[in-house]
């Protein structure tokens, strides 16, 4: 598999960073509803890209022909997923610059939210390899790679790929690089902590192509895909700005994003010349921005958008299990011949829907609870009492 690039109520005014908090749950704080539902399409497209190579691979054996889908590059999902982190971390985390604990609070927030879930599957996954390695096309087990990955420590597999041992997880080495980079910035104030997040993942990127080849885990640490996360940042500045376009200037900007995905799924062979982060990540920034900028509150919500702001709260889910669902999936149609009567696309629909299910239940009744009881043992949940305290206003430059 080849690797695939994983709010609104009004913004609250930015207060000076002596002022002190409380530690704040996002969904206490406002979330981002035309986010959530980003969120839930950059998942949806992933999975369904996934999905028809799987009906493709289903027609070649029943001895037919497959003609893909492919409006916009599908895993460009993943992009979105890179720019909406870094959004969503500088809008979760406004009340934890330049305090005493914060930068614990936020990590401990991380973790809890990324590493329960993550760990299962890849348990799952594991498990799924020694039982019956030919299911999964794996053939091999190495106990240092097997740690690595649990670690999020990019390493080479044994047939040399850079991807852990479940392979979707590799989005996510990348997201506790920038949590690891967050956290390290977070003790400043907001504004010095953003120059230097932004300078920081300039300065990586730059380096890795004058010191190029480097050795891992250097070289993916400092691919170009780390500025996606830079972009998100930008963006998240804008909402805390109050910056609020016109609904036209942001369905232009939306539809030169969208323009530029079907520009670069028409003419593959020009666009895999050009940088991932030009290609798909600058076109996935225009259309987080026309969303995390829409006015705070919707007055008429419709059905579809609180389906999709839940489906957005599933997307993790979502992108960690879909591959087991499209697996399970492939093999009912095939063993009882529904591929033959049925055809590709009923067997992608099946999928989809089996998977959006599946993703909903695991989050209201595995992801959700499970992360609530890590934050507890981290000492990061919702009953936290702790005042944050602020830095001394003398350790840094005098800043609003």
């Amino acid at each position: 598999m080849e690797q695939e690039p994983m709010a609104a109520a009004t913004m609250p005014p930015m207060r000076h960073p002596s002022a002190r908090s409380t530690p704040v749950e996002p969904s206490q704080r406002g979330t981002l509803p035309q986010v959530q539902v980003l969120r839930a399409l950059a998942a949806t497209s992933v999975a369904l890209r996934h999905a028809q190579y799987d009906a493709a691979t289903l027609e070649l054996e029943a001895g037919r022909a497959f003609q893909a889908w492919d409006p916009i590059p599908w895993s460009a999902g993943v992009d979105i997923f890179f720019v909406i982190s870094g959004l969503i971390m500088v809008h979760t985390s406004r009340q934890l610059f330049a305090k005493t604990g914060g930068a614990r609070l936020f990590l401990s927030r991380r973790l809890a939210r990324i590493v329960p879930l993550y760990w299962t599957v890849t348990t799952l996954y594991l498990a799924v390899v020694l039982l019956t390695p030919s299911l999964l096309n794996q053939n091999y087990i190495n106990f240092r790679f097997v740690i690595e990955s649990y670690f999020f420590i990019p390493a080479p597999r044994p047939d040399g790929v850079v991807q852990p041992l479940y392979e979707l997880g590799w989005t996510l080495n990348y997201e506790m690089l920038f949590y690891v980079l967050f956290t390290a910035v977070i003790v400043l104030p907001m504004r010095w902590a953003v120059t230097a997040l932004l300078t920081t993942l300039v300065g990586m990127v730059l380096a890795g192509y004058l010191a190029a080849p480097l050795p891992e885990p250097f070289a993916f640490w400092t691919d170009p895909i780390v500025l996606e996360f830079a972009f998100g940042v930008t963006i998240g500045i804008m909402c805390a700005s109050n910056l609020r376009p016109s609904g036209f200037i942001r369905a232009c900007v939306a539809a030169a994003g969208l323009g530029a995905l079907m520009l670069a799924a028409a003419f593959p062979d020009v666009s895999m010349g050009l940088a991932r982060p030009v290609v798909y990540g600058i076109p996935a920034s225009l259309i987080v921005w026309s969303a995390a900028l829409a006015p705070g509150e919707l007055r008429h919500e419709s059905l579809a958008a609180r389906w999709g702001a839940g489906v957005g709260d599933a997307s993790y889910a979502l992108y960690l299990l879909h591959p087991f669902v499209i697996r399970a999936t492939r093999v009912f149609f095939w063993r009882t011949g529904l591929i033959l009567v049925l055809g590709p696309w009923a067997f992608i629909a099946s999928t989809l829907v089996v998977a959006l299910g599946v993703a909903l239940i695991t989050y209201r009744l595995f992801e959700k609870p499970l992360t609530r009881r890590a934050r507890g043992l981290l000492g990061a949940g919702p009953s936290t009492r702790q005042q944050l305290r602020p830095f001394p206003v003398t350790a840094y430059p005098k800043t609003d």
